[in-house]
């Protein structure tokens, strides 16, 4: 059974940590937000990702971790999570869709019907339901979400927020984004100064990296989102997994 935090998170004063930790660095923000929380883990997928893991390692050597798995990740991805677990000597739980409901769709729609109705119905089935179950066990969890990602969806993503799309009840969730103000360049500089292990597509002009289907290579001078959910408008590039980023509408 998951333990909880003895604090309670209504006790925290999320703005004043916001303020306190907003002109940190990364590693004194994951190190913050470990000694608040015990029972928190970092989201794991991408290299901003990896990029956490190697400094919260650094930091401290019992860190929990997750990754979703859509069943359409691309070989290499598969490859990149096991190459993470071994370099690391960590546990990387992998959370699986639910059965039942894949198996619906496909037999429903066929395995692509994501580009005629949009990619949110099979978003949801695939990573943001397995991610519910998930963070419904976590007192915090931390993303590697940078606000130069997506302008329209992440440009005023703050270090420390509570995660109101994933709180249950009176028992709220925050979520830790200690990357918010850096950049690509900041995280492949990060990379390439520790040796930190990346997924082989970005050898091939893959920047941001999903789904085989829904995830291509971007030229130069293209936004790395570009290459997500392609056929669809910018401002929906999000897969539900930050819902608390996009507008509410009313």
């Amino acid at each position: 059974m998951a333990q909880f935090t003895e604090q309670p998170v209504a006790a925290l004063d999320i703005p004043g940590l916001e303020t306190e930790l907003s002109s940190q660095s990364p590693q004194k923000i994951l190190e913050r937000a470990f000694s608040l929380f015990d029972n928190i883990s970092i989201s794991f997928s991408g290299a901003e990702d990896v990029v956490l893991i190697d400094m919260a390692h650094k930091l401290k050597r019992e860190i929990q971790v997750f990754s979703l798995d859509t069943g359409r990740l691309h070989a290499e991805t598969y490859q990149f999570i096991d190459r993470v677990r071994k370099h690391y000597g960590i546990s990387i739980e992998v959370m699986c869709p639910d059965t039942a409901q894949v198996e619906a769709l496909v037999t429903a729609k066929g395995l692509f019907s994501f580009y005629e109705d949009g990619h949110k119905e099979c978003c949801d089935i695939r990573k943001v339901a397995p991610l519910r179950r998930k963070l419904s066990t976590l007192d915090a969890w931390v993303t590697g979400q940078r606000q130069d990602q997506n302008p329209a969806t992440r440009g005023n993503v703050p270090v420390v927020q509570v995660d109101t799309a994933f709180s249950v009840g009176d028992r709220s969730l925050v979520k830790f984004n200690p990357l918010s103000y850096w950049t690509s360049a900041d995280v492949w500089m990060y990379i390439r100064t520790y040796d930190v292990p990346y997924n082989s597509l970005h050898e091939r002009g893959f920047v941001s990296i999903g789904c085989e289907p829904c995830t291509r290579p971007v030229l130069p001078n293209q936004h790395e989102r570009e290459g997500r959910w392609w056929w669809e408008d910018a401002g929906k590039k999000e897969c539900g997994l930050h819902v608390i980023n996009q507008p509410q509408s009313t």
